[in-house]
């Protein structure tokens, strides 16, 4: 079965942005090709019972093996060293990626605290957006009690584009909830 956000993206958001940008071929239309989730685990250098937090707080909020970043080099004003663990993150794409941004958008945004809308200018100049979550217990599928230490997250959506306006209109037909653009 077909993740709900894949079918809106051929059926609807296709022949939408055909329009919008002008575009006679299929390849050249803008489209999603995968979504990085990283946390950085600072305090793992300390204590490496956050980095195991850390590896099953993403486990179960993509579905997916987290693979473990390392230091590429040392800083001695934070005790750390070229090659100790300090992080991880997952690559999502395909199904995986559409069922985890139709989680995101439907029922983790509107559970953040004070949430007004995403910044619409977080592009990178290439079309990739970043977002950080302050929480991770924002996600439905923890369990508050079970983890001590509150961690926050990166989430980028890596599109096939450079204009940061055409992977801006992808993702507002996607429905990302972007704050309004006062000129």
């Amino acid at each position: 079965m077909l993740p709900r956000l894949l079918e809106k993206y051929n059926d609807k958001i296709i022949s939408s942005l055909k329009d919008g940008l002008g575009k006679t071929n299929v390849h050249s239309i803008p489209k999603l090709e995968k979504i990085v989730v990283n946390m950085g685990v600072g305090s793992a250098i300390q204590d490496k019972k956050y980095l195991d937090e850390a590896l099953d707080v993403l486990t179960q909020i993509t579905g997916q093996k987290p693979v473990v970043t390392k230091a590429r080099r040392s800083i001695a004003g934070f005790r750390l060293r070229e090659g100790m663990n300090i992080g991880c993150k997952v690559t999502l794409r395909g199904k995986r990626m559409y069922e985890f941004m139709d989680r995101l958008i439907s029922i983790v945004l509107p559970r953040v605290r004070d949430f007004r809308g995403l910044n619409p200018y977080s592009f990178d100049k290439q079309g990739n957006y970043n977002l950080g979550l302050s929480e991770q217990l924002v996600f439905p599928e923890l369990n508050p009690d079970k983890y001590t230490k509150s961690q926050g997250m990166n989430i980028t959506f890596v599109t096939n584009v450079d204009s940061d306006d055409e992977a801006r209109l992808l993702l507002s037909e996607f429905g990302m909830p972007f704050k309004k653009i006062e000129k």
